[in-house]
């Protein structure tokens, strides 16, 4: 049975330029750039430069633009085709021949770079293969990864040739296209289906001699005890001295697990532009924002006139009054937009500042322990903003400081007390811990039971999973594989 009522309810929903201003407010500098980019070339009436307006003109076009916003469209007269008929001058009336050479733009040649599946194809040609046997060699170079190897096995090559490339082979006959051609191939260790057979075809390249052969030796036959680093195993396995053990590990550890990761091409280099910059003059902290956070921006003259001419002209069409809904449109977008990038910079500026007065002592002096405990919910608090704000912010800008570029978000920490009962940050117990860790004897490094005791003396009773769960975040491996011979 059908039945209507009413229903009252209270519902929060945000504006498009509430939302406009949350992305804008998360992206870093050089994200913003690009954003900003690509809103001026999607936006005719938006533009930038070093136009500037007296008071009086923002307030005359305010004034005018509110008042015609309040009217109906279908009410008012504009010749809008006047200030849209550049579209109608022909091609040769707009060209110019008074260039001279030294006006010819002079640009940089780009570099011709080489994938790394390019560059194995291209050593593929150097060898001498029928005709199945090079289309074999080509798809397992396809195969292979980033890393430099091929994760997959070789009975489901074997049925991929078959069906995708009509190739009926044998899981031989590939095996024996891997170790006499792909592997073959620089970098070495490249093809490999796992980490041992990437150092023994690594180890294979290098010439004979004592230290190699025992290498080998270790990765072919007590590879497992290797990795869990059970020396003393190793010793009596293979009979050799600390020393002659010594040296074959250091040759071990010399060889790539990612043979293509050392292909140049292959990497990307990152740029970290700081959205913040923090100098010290005369004692004082002195906060800047980046200036291209700061771009200039204005409503387009162009649109402006348009508008105004609008409202004088006594003609009407319906073309005219489409074209006239058109500048509404993107007037209105330019506004909010000027208006979502100031609000942005404010708010950055706001934020960070609450950052710097909070770790004053840290930013005067770059001391880590002068690092106050901090999280999200106080600078909240001090800005009168919401705690995702204040995640915008910190989760992808950067600071330069006197002390290096760091990323916001490393400020923030949590609370712990001391013995002394005082507040100290999560980031200074780290550095102690990591201390420990570096002066500590690799030939019997400390477990976290040691540790946690050791911390505990220095004034810090941390528990055992908890010195577990820091040693984690400081990207530290546990006792066993610490050691070193």
């Amino acid at each position: 049975m059908l039945k209507q009522h009413l229903q009252f309810k209270l519902s929060q929903k945000l504006s498009p330029q509430q939302i406009q201003l949350m992305k804008l407010i998360q992206l870093p500098t050089q994200a913003f750039e690009h954003r900003l980019k690509q809103e001026l070339e999607e936006n005719p009436a938006l533009d930038t430069g070093k136009e500037e307006m007296h008071d009086e003109q923002h307030d005359e076009f305010d004034t005018d633009y509110e008042d015609y916003d309040s009217e109906r469209i279908e009410a008012e007269d504009i010749n809008v085709d006047e200030y849209l008929s550049d579209d109608e001058i022909p091609d040769y009336k707009l060209q110019a021949n008074n260039y001279s050479s030294d006006d010819e733009e002079k640009t940089l040649p780009f570099e011709a770079s080489v994938s790394f599946h390019q560059h194995l194809e291209n050593q593929l040609n150097t060898f001498t293969l029928s005709e199945d046997d090079r289309e074999i060699a080509y798809f397992l170079i396809g195969s292979i990864d980033e890393s430099g190897y091929i994760r997959r096995s070789v009975l489901d090559i074997m049925d991929d040739l078959a069906f995708t490339q009509n190739i009926f082979t044998t899981e031989e006959n590939i095996e024996r296209m891997l170790k006499d051609v792909v592997h073959e191939l620089d970098p070495a260790g490249v093809g490999a289906r796992d980490l041992q057979e990437c150092l023994l075809i690594q180890l294979k390249r290098k010439e004979p001699s004592s230290r190699t052969t025992l290498a080998v030796g270790i990765i072919e036959e007590a590879f497992e005890q290797f990795t869990k680093k059970h020396y003393e195993k190793l010793l009596q396995k293979f009979g050799c001295t600390e020393d002659e053990l010594k040296d074959a590990v250091h040759e071990i550890e010399k060889l790539n697990p990612k043979p293509g990761g050392s292909y140049t091409n292959n990497k990307v280099v990152e740029h970290v532009v700081p959205d913040f910059s923090i100098k010290i003059r005369d004692g004082e902290l002195e906060l800047t924002l980046n200036g291209r956070n700061a771009p200039e921006l204005h409503v387009s003259k162009d649109y402006k006139n348009m508008l105004a001419g609008y409202k004088e002209a006594s003609s009407k069409s319906k073309s005219q009054k489409e074209a006239v809904q058109f500048i509404k449109q993107k007037l209105d977008a330019a506004k909010w937009f000027i208006d979502a990038v100031l609000q942005r910079q404010q708010t950055l500026y706001v934020t960070m500042n609450a950052i710097m007065d909070y770790q004053q002592e840290y930013f005067l002096t770059g001391d880590e322990q002068k690092l106050r405990p901090m999280i999200l919910k106080d600078i909240a608090d001090v800005i009168g903003m919401d705690v995702s704000t204040v995640s915008r912010v910190a989760n992808s800008k950067y600071v330069d400081t006197p002390y290096g570029t760091k990323l916001i978000k490393e400020f923030f920490s949590e609370a712990m007390k001391n013995n002394e009962g005082e507040d100290v940050s999560t980031i200074e117990i780290k550095r102690i811990l990591q201390d420990i860790l570096d002066e500590e004897d690799k030939r019997k490094p400390l477990t976290d039971d040691k540790l946690a005791a050791m911390l505990k003396d220095k004034g810090y009773p941390i528990a055992r999973r908890t010195v577990a769960k820091y040693r984690e975040q400081l990207d530290i491996p546990v006792a066993r594989l610490r050691k070193q011979l």
